[in-house]
């Protein structure tokens, strides 16, 4: 069904449009009166009628507000994402809206009403973009964190080297005489999964053997892929290259329950180097991932596009941190 228009409002209440505008402006004091403004109201209520505050908003430019779509502040990578964020906004006197996808990285509610009318732009994870259709906005600048940069519809796309990175993990692994590789990769269809598992097996076809399970991005669901996966007939994988820190320990609890030794038996290589890679034992050989730079750069980028300037930056560096869960491989 069509929205109703200010004009279908003007129409139903015998008034002109300007005067819609007045009143649904709340400026119309001193020129309209209480009774004409009351029946402009309670029309617009039955019509079910919501102004375009977003797309005026914008012109004018007097919200000063984005919103950040994440797929969960339980993960500590996107509490950092808005943390950098938030710090840019501040900066330039923008606030900015967390909104965390309440389903994760699949479709989202729309939690909004009217809510978006109040947002100059958006910024957006990849996991969690088919949030964005139900929060419409379709007319707000959008900046896409970790996603495709051939895709459209994007101001701006901000990503990491999330290649560069998967090379170094390899790179690591070959140098301690590791062939046998077990890639333990999110079951999340998103590009930057896509990336990481594309970067891995370049490097590694046909030098060395690569098997390839997905898991939920939990602990347990990395847990029970691998002790699956080990369980499988033929020569145990010698590295298991983890999508994500949380996959990884779940990687290194299989290993403990198999009774395998990490890294005598079995390196584990993770990706994110959250405050986990460091709680677990042994401590996580990982990627290091800038996240809360990925949020500076998603603001920036999103001010730039509310001025008209056009925005590209180089993907933004990570490195891998060396520690205990990665070593030679084990001697036949």
């Amino acid at each position: 069904m069509t929205r109703p228009t200010s004009r279908d409002v003007a129409a139903a209440a015998g008034v002109s449009q300007a005067t819609v505008s007045l009143v649904l402006g709340d400026k119309w004091r001193g020129r309209v009166s209480e009774r004409t403004a009351a029946l402009v109201r309670e029309t617009a209520t039955g019509l079910g009628y919501r102004p375009n505050l977003a797309a005026r908003n914008l012109r004018l430019g007097s919200t000063r507000t984005a919103l950040l779509v994440v797929p969960a502040l339980t993960n500590e990578f996107f509490a950092r994402v808005y943390t950098g964020a938030a710090r840019i906004a501040a900066e330039h006197g923008f606030g900015v809206v967390l909104y965390p996808s309440p389903d994760g990285t699949g479709p989202a509610r729309d939690p909004f009403a009217s809510a978006r009318a109040a947002l100059d732009g958006v910024i957006a994870s990849s996991m969690a973009a088919a949030a964005l259709d139900a929060i419409g906005g379709d007319d707000l600048p959008l900046v896409m964190l970790d996603s495709d940069p051939s895709s459209t519809g994007a101001a701006a796309h901000i990503n990491l080297a999330m290649a560069d990175g998967m090379h170094q993990v390899a790179t690591h692994l070959l140098h301690h005489g590791h062939r046998r590789f077990l890639h333990l990769a999110s079951a999340v269809d998103s590009w930057t999964f896509h990336v990481r598992a594309r970067a891995l097996a370049d490097l590694l076809t046909p030098t060395a053997d690569l098997t390839t399970v997905k898991a939920p991005l939990t602990v347990d669901g990395g847990r029970r892929a691998v002790e699956t996966a080990l369980a499988a007939p033929g020569p145990r994988p010698t590295a298991i290259v983890c999508d994500d820190d949380i996959l990884a320990a779940g990687a290194c609890k299989a290993a403990r329950r198999l009774g395998l030794r990490v890294p005598e038996d079995l390196s584990i290589t993770g990706f994110d180097d959250l405050a986990l890679a460091t709680a677990v034992e042994p401590e996580l050989t990982t990627v290091a991932l800038p996240a809360e730079r990925v949020g500076e750069q998603g603001m920036t980028a999103l001010l730039a596009a509310l001025d008209g300037t056009p925005w590209t930056a180089p993907d933004i560096p990570v490195h891998l941190v060396v520690r205990d869960s990665s070593g030679p491989a084990p001697t036949p």
